[in-house]
């Protein structure tokens, strides 16, 4: 029987009864603690913390989000923790309405989905609504029709066709010369993507608990018995073609990626996870401001992230520390650097200074000579709250170097002070020069990595 739990990030995890369960204090059976504490231990080799253990009893999450199924059938739903007062009914709707939508935006699906499951459940769990959104996708694909490709047989027959294998035909002995070898080729379903999707349809049809869902499960298994699940998950993602003729294929990569826990942390890899997938909540919301901000831009205007073209210094003959900022925009002679980080600032608690990091100032000013040559305007870019509803007043390096810090609005996808920061926004324009090149794949690879 599957246990399901339900927190935000930073949520506290115990063994002993609670009163009254909270998203930020929550109660796991002592298997499902133990085998987190064996999750972590993954992490913390691999240079993270996905817990924090407090005495014997307690666990401290950290700012991953996602689902986790544990091996004695515990699902742990991670929220992120967009609000900076206590859990009040109704924010895990709306922490997981958010949460879906920055998923959908970073990873490329697409918001419209064909079928009975476009209605929206939002007090469905995340694995769930990525499980619902996958068999409406494949659904929709099958109806279309299952792309198939040519593959080469051996065969030995009373009859000939194709093409005679001389060699194994010679190596016959005398008593089999009316028996014909030879290699033809078949036009089967049997190809990479095929074999990707059976794989991921099998593992949802045995996680799905919505009787829905696990009802078009069976039908599409039934549909496509003949395709062979894949064996080799990497080297059949290598094989997935993207040619135009398996365009109604690309909407189920982002599912497919997921469900086979190709986006996962590397430290999960290996290990039991069920229908699991978490996502560092930083490098989420930078990837979702990225999106929202490049949709805005003007036709003209060209948004990079994780430039990497400056370094911090020189040694030798070659460069040292590379400076990567989040965000680089750039329209006409103008650039402006920014950076996202998902951190609740405290708008009128001054004498802390907001709880900025002193860290950011350093890394901001380095960024700002570097990449604007000492002069222009930078920009640390926070969630909008209750207590951050507007930009703090701008601070001065010196030699005409500002830095502000500002609020970005995850209801109304709006960078707020963004105008009279000078940025040119508010443009719907498509046709931009937009390179965005660091989406939910390099989470898999810096998510770890990166603070």
């Amino acid at each position: 029987m599957t246990t399901r739990v339900t927190v935000r990030e930073h949520a506290r995890l115990t063994t002993d009864a609670l009163a009254e369960p909270t998203l930020d204090r929550a109660y796991v059976s002592p298997t499902a603690f133990d085998w987190l504490c064996g999750l972590n231990a993954g992490f913390t080799r691999a240079g993270a913390s996905l817990v924090h253990v407090e005495g014997r009893r307690w666990l401290a999450l950290d700012n991953y989000v996602g689902v986790l199924e544990t091996p004695c059938g515990t699902s742990i739903e991670i929220l992120p923790k967009h609000v900076d007062d206590d859990a009040a009914a109704g924010d895990d709707i709306a922490s997981r309405a958010l949460l879906k939508r920055m998923i959908s935006a970073t990873s490329g699906l697409r918001a419209r989905e064909a079928g009975p499951a476009s209605l929206d459940r939002f007090d469905a769990p995340l694995s769930e609504w990525l499980m619902g959104r996958f068999l409406s996708a494949l659904d929709y694909l099958v109806k279309r029709g299952v792309r198939s490709d040519y593959a080469r047989v051996e065969a030995a027959e009373r009859f000939l066709r194709g093409q005679l294998d001389i060699a194994r035909q010679m190596r016959q002995p005398a008593g089999r010369a009316h028996v014909f070898q030879f290699r033809h080729e078949v036009f089967l379903p049997d190809r990479a993507e095929n074999r990707l999707l059976k794989l991921a349809l099998e593992q949802v049809a045995r996680a799905t608990k919505m009787p829905s869902q696990w009802q078009l499960a069976s039908e599409l298994r039934s549909l496509l018995h003949a395709i062979p699940a894949s064996r080799d998950v990497d080297s059949d993602f290598r094989l997935w073609r993207n040619d135009r003729l398996m365009a109604h294929y690309q909407p189920l990569r982002p599912l497919c990626e997921l469900i086979l826990h190709r986006q996962m942390p590397l430290a999960l890899r290996g290990a039991w996870h069920g229908i699991s997938m978490l996502f560092p909540m930083e490098k989420l919301f930078e990837r979702y401001v990225a999106g929202v901000l490049a949709r805005q831009l003007p036709t003209g205007a060209r948004l990079r992230t994780q430039p990497s073209s400056a370094s911090l210094c020189r040694h030798l003959d070659g460069d040292a520390f590379r400076l990567e900022p989040d965000l680089l925009i750039e329209y006409g002679s103008r650039k402006w650097v920014l950076d996202a980080k998902w951190k609740r600032l405290d708008g009128s608690d001054r004498g802390n200074l907001y709880g900025l990091a002193q860290s950011d100032f350093y890394q901001l000013f380095a960024y700002g000579h570097k990449y604007l040559g000492g002069r222009g305007e930078m920009a640390l870019i926070y969630p909008c709250t209750r207590k951050f509803p507007a930009p703090l007043p701008s601070f001065a390096f010196g030699h005409g170097l500002t830095l502000r810090a500002m609020p970005f609005d995850l209801e109304s996808d709006r960078l707020i002070g963004g105008e009279q920061f000078g940025l040119p926004l508010g443009g719907h324009a498509m046709s931009n020069t937009i390179d965005v090149i660091d989406t939910i794949e390099t989470i898999e690879a810096n998510g770890l990595a990166s603070g």
